[in-house]
């Protein structure tokens, strides 16, 4: 039987430090072609498990997405609306005029990278934070990516629903989807089955089983741009209910035409391809490779984890890794990526 080139490459990586651990799922609508799991949960830590836990990191962004996509198709809240329009507390600020779409868009010039757990130590001094953020260039001008963005676009769920954006996740999108191990702030009794991430000196330790993102620690383990964990069942759950659009084995999370307008191009007449949550595929999206069609859409998370979704093509690619063990200051995950996606479309391609 001919080798898996897919296990053959992400053993490599693992063998060249790029990761401790790695899972993966790849397909088509009709289900999985390749899925399976290889090396640690740490470098001397057990093996990775069909039920290991990832720290999905960004990922957790177009999550948060789909569920204010489906509070939209609740009336709840429309692309339209501003930020101040539900967070009353940020009127008169430079953020308070910055729309839903801008920040499902990164485009609403909020500023990106922004350390704000090194000067804020609780949630309250991060909110007062966010709030007195000057934006970086007019909204609608120009695709930057911001986290803080995301952190005011998971408020803003919140306001709109009336609850907390980990029960709004839940209820919209991992209870329809079937998505039982993915959630915000995993339980204690789950820490021994997570992916170990970096060895981090401001907590004293090696990170595992709550969040890597510090500005996600200090504001409680729940936000709208990093703080989820999930297993490769959950994720590869979700990328099948995008492939068929929309629709799970429950029923649907979203309507197929809702899905369409999230993911499809929004700021190509900007300097980046984004849809709304979603990254596309462009000059500057090193991630999905050379083979993913025009079509495609996906994210990344800075611990090392990706789902990318090709309709066109019929494809699906979940990749879960923890690349940022022992530490974030590898670079490989970036030839990682691209190589693992250009053999995984071609692996759901081959014929018998």
């Amino acid at each position: 039987m001919t080798a898996d080139p897919l296990v053959s490459h992400l053993r490599a990586a693992r063998a060249a430090r790029a990761f401790s651990g790695a899972a993966w799922s790849v397909g088509t609508a009709d289900g999985p072609v390749s899925r399976g799991v290889v090396g640690t949960l740490s470098w001397d830590g057990p093996p990775v498990a069909d039920d290991t836990l990832w720290d999905l990191a960004s990922l957790t962004k177009p999550i948060v997405g789909l569920a204010v996509m489906a509070l939209l198709e609740r009336g709840r809240i429309a692309l339209s609306d501003s930020v101040e329009m539900h967070l009353p507390d940020y009127a008169g600020t430079e953020v308070g005029g910055v729309t839903v779409w801008h920040l499902l868009t990164h485009t609403g010039g909020v500023p990106g990278h922004q350390p704000l757990w090194r000067t804020h130590s609780n949630r309250s001094g991060m909110l007062r934070a966010l709030r007195e953020l000057r934006l970086q260039s007019p909204p609608g001008t120009r695709v930057a990516y911001s986290s803080p963005g995301f952190m005011i676009l998971g408020l803003v769920a919140e306001a709109a629903a009336d609850q907390p954006l980990d029960e709004l996740v839940r209820q919209t999108v991992t209870e329809p989807v079937g998505m039982p191990d993915t959630g915000f702030n995993p339980p204690r009794d789950r820490w021994a089955r997570t992916a170990a991430t970096e060895r981090c000196p401001w907590r004293g330790r090696v990170v595992q089983g709550t969040v890597h993102d510090e500005n996600a620690h200090v504001f409680g383990g729940v936000a709208g741009h990093a703080g989820l964990f999930s297993s490769l069942g959950d994720m590869e759950r979700l990328a099948l209910a995008l492939l068929r659009g929309g629709r799970t084995e429950a029923g649907r999370l979203l309507d197929a035409h809702t899905l369409h307008v999230m993911t499809s191009p929004a700021t190509d007449h900007l300097n980046e391809r984004r849809s709304l949550a979603w990254q596309g595929v462009d000059r500057l999206a090193a991630a999905p490779g050379d083979l993913l069609s025009a079509r495609a859409y996906g994210h990344t998370g800075f611990t090392g984890t990706s789902v990318w979704v090709d309709p066109e093509l019929d494809f699906y690619a979940v990749l879960l890794t923890n690349r940022v063990h022992p530490t974030r200051d590898s670079p490989q995950i970036a030839t990682v990526r691209a190589r693992f996606h250009n053999l995984a479309v071609l692996r759901t391609r081959r014929q018998p």
